[in-house]
C-alpha cells in the first residue's frame, strides 16, 4: 500500500522501497488550464549550474539518461523515469514542478497528486487540491533529494510569477526571444527498455515504464502545447474575489439592502471574507503578522450578524492562523503535533492529547535549561485550536531550512521536524537560560509573542536582552556578553549583572525581539 504524504512530510527511499529505478508520476488538472510538467536538476548549493538537467517538453533526459520524461500515462498528466543510481554526483536534489500555461491560478486546480511507483507498486503519494494554493501559477510539488541517503519530501510550494519565477528560484536565466510560432510537443519515444522489474504489457492497455499501477477512474486531460522554454509566461490573472459568506440563520437585511445579502459597510456588495490572513516572517509568503480589519458591523445587527467577523477563517494548509492569537492545526492521521501543554482551547474530530514525556521535552526541563517547558503530543483527525495567555502567534514554514528559538517562544510545531537542544557559548542569561532550539527540516513551527515584535537585521554590534529575543536565523551566531557600555536601568526589571545576547553573522541574517521582558 502506499505511504500518504502530507505537505512538510519527508521519508528515505530506502523506507518506501529497496530499489533505484523510480517511476514518478503527476496527475494534476482544473477547468480550462493547462500545465507544463518539468524537474529541475540542482546542485549542493541548489541552483540550477547545468541547464542539461532541466528536464521539460523540449528537453526531455538528462545527458546520461538518469531522469526522462516519458509523457501522459496511467492516469498521470506527466510522467518521469528517474533512475537514482546513475545520476552524476553534481546533482543533489530533484525538484518535481508543476507550472501554467496561460492565464489562471493554483487555486482553481482539482484534486491531483504525485506519485512514486517502484516494482510495479505505489509506494508514495502526496495529494493536494486547489485549497491549498491562491493566486499561484507555478507550484514545487515534490523533491527527491540526497542528504546522505536518497530521500523524498512533499514539498507543495508556490509561486505568483510562473516558470520564469521558478527559473530564477533556481538560479536560471529567462531568455529573452522574438516571439515564433509555438513548437509542438515532441512525441513521447517508445519505451525503449524498461527495467528488469516491470511487468509484462498487457494485450489490451500496455503497463507504463517500471509497471506503473492502471490509470484511476477519472484521468486528466493530458497538457496542450506550451510556449518555447526561457520565454516570458503571460503576467498572472486577477486575484479571485473573497469568497461569499452567508451569516448562519436568518440573515440581517439593512433598510435599501437586496433581501437576503449583508454587506458590512466599506465591502463589495455580496461579497464578505472572514478574517485569518496569515503572517509570515522573513523568507515567507505574506508580510510579518497580522489579519485582514474588517469593515464594522452596524449598531443594529442582530445578534448573529454581529458575530460573523469572528467565523472561523477559511482552511488554509495544515496551519492556519484564525486571528492574531489563535491558530489551527489541521491533523490527519500518522501526522502528529507537538504543542505547549494545555495551548488547547477547542479541537473538532477524533484527536487524542498525550504527555510527550521523553525525547525533546527530557532536553527542555526547567532542571537542565532554565526555561521550562513541557510538550503534549495531538494526534488524529481532526482541528485543534491553540493559544497561550492571548499571546500573538506566528506561523513559520520552513522548506529545508533552519531556525533558532528561545523555548518560551515556541507554541507547537510539526513532530516530522528535526529538532536540538543547542547551548549558547557565553556568561548566562538572567534566569538561567543557557540553551536554545533549532528547527530543520520541512514543516512548520508556530511561534509567540507578547505585542507586535521587530525583525532587525543582524549587523557587526547587534545585541538583544536576552529576555525579549524570540527567534534568530540559523545563519546568525549568537553569544551572551556582559554590558560594559549600558547602565543596568537600560534594562526593564533589571536587579542583577547586565547580560544580553550579542548576534553576528553575514548579511542577510535576521533576530526577532518582541516588546516584552520576561
Amino acid at each position: 500500500m502506499a505511504r500518504e504524504f502530507q505537505r512538510g512530510h519527508k521519508a528515505k527511499i530506502s523506507d518506501l522501497t529497496a530499489g533505484t529505478d523510480l517511476y514518478v508520476g503527476v496527475q494534476i488538472s482544473g477547468p480550462g488550464l493547462t500545465f507544463d510538467i518539468s524537474c529541475f536538476g540542482l546542485d549542493a548549493d541548489e541552483r540550477l549550474s547545468d541547464d542539461r538537467y532541466f528536464i521539460f517538453f523540449n528537453q526531455p533526459k538528462s545527458p546520461e539518461d538518469s531522469i526522462q520524461l516519458l509523457g501522459a500515462q496511467s492516469g498521470d498528466t506527466e510522467s518521469f523515469r528517474v533512475t537514482l543510481d546513475q545520476i552524476p554526483s553534481q546533482i543533489q536534489k530533484l525538484s518535481f514542478t508543476a507550472t501554467i500555461d496561460g492565464a489562471g491560478q493554483m487555486s482553481q486546480i482539482a484534486p491531483g497528486y504525485l506519485r512514486i511507483v517502484a516494482g510495479g507498486e505505489e509506494v508514495a503519494r502526496y495529494s493536494f487540491d486547489g485549497s491549498e494554493f491562491s493566486t499561484e501559477r507555478a507550484v514545487m510539488l515534490g523533491d527527491l533529494y540526497l542528504k546522505d541517503v536518497w530521500r523524498f519530501a512533499a514539498v507543495g510550494q508556490g509561486f505568483d510569477g510562473g516558470l520564469d519565477a521558478l527559473l530564477k528560484n533556481f538560479g536560471g536565466e529567462v531568455a529573452e526571444e522574438e516571439p515564433e510560432a509555438a513548437p509542438q510537443r515532441p512525441a513521447v519515444p517508445a519505451q525503449s527498455q524498461a527495467p528488469a522489474f516491470a511487468p509484462p504489457p498487457q494485450a489490451t492497455a500496455p503497463a507504463p515504464s517500471f509497471g506503473a499501477p492502471p490509470a484511476p477512474a477519472q484521468a486528466a486531460p493530458a497538457p496542450a502545447a506550451a510556449p518555447v522554454a526561457g520565454t516570458t509566461p503571460p503576467a498572472p490573472a486577477a486575484p479571485p474575489s473573497p469568497q461569499t459568506f452567508t451569516p448562519p440563520g436568518q440573515t440581517y437585511t439593512p433598510p435599501g439592502a437586496a433581501a437576503g445579502q449583508f454587506t458590512p459597510p466599506g465591502a463589495v456588495a455580496g461579497q464578505f471574507a472572514p478574517p485569518g490572513s496569515p503572517g509570515a516572517f522573513p523568507g515567507q509568503a505574506q508580510p510579518f503578522g497580522g489579519g485582514t480589519q474588517l469593515a464594522p458591523v452596524p449598531p443594529e445587527a442582530n445578534v448573529r450578524v454581529v458575530l460573523t467577523k469572528y467565523a472561523e477563517a477559511p482552511v488554509g494548509d495544515r496551519w492556519t492562523e484564525q486571528n492574531t492569537n489563535l491558530v489551527r492545526a489541521t491533523l490527519t492521521k500518522d501526522a502528529p503535533i507537538l504543542a505547549k501543554q494545555g495551548s488547547m482551547v477547542a479541537y473538532q474530530g477524533d484527536i487524542d492529547f498525550a504527555h510527550k514525556g521523553s525525547g525533546l521535552l527530557g532536553k527542555l526541563t526547567g532542571a537542565l535549561t532554565g526555561q521550562g517547558m513541557s510538550l503534549m503530543r495531538c494526534t488524529g483527525n481532526g482541528e485543534v485550536f491553540l493559544a497561550d495567555e492571548a499571546s500573538r502567534v506566528f506561523v513559520i514554514r520552513l522548506q529545508g531550512e533552519q531556525i533558532y528559538t528561545s523555548a518560551q517562544g515556541v507554541l507547537a510545531f510539526d513532530e516530522s521536524l528535526e529538532t536540538e537542544v543547542r547551548r549558547i557559548e557565553g556568561a548566562g542569561l538572567p534566569g538561567g537560560g543557557f540553551f536554545s532550539m533549532l528547527f530543520s527540516g520541512t514543516g512548520a513551527v508556530v511561534v509567540k509573542t507578547r505585542g507586535v515584535p521587530v525583525v532587525l537585521p543582524v549587523g557587526a554590534a547587534t545585541y538583544v536582552d536576552g529576555n525579549a529575543v524570540i527567534a534568530w536565523s540559523a545563519g546568525a551566531q549568537a553569544v551572551t556578553t556582559t554590558s560594559l557600555r549600558l547602565r543596568r536601568s537600560g534594562y526593564a526589571r533589571q536587579t542583577t549583572e547586565a547580560v544580553n545576547l550579542q548576534f553576528r553573522g553575514a548579511p542577510g541574517n535576521f533576530v526577532v525581539v518582541q516588546p516584552f521582558e520576561v
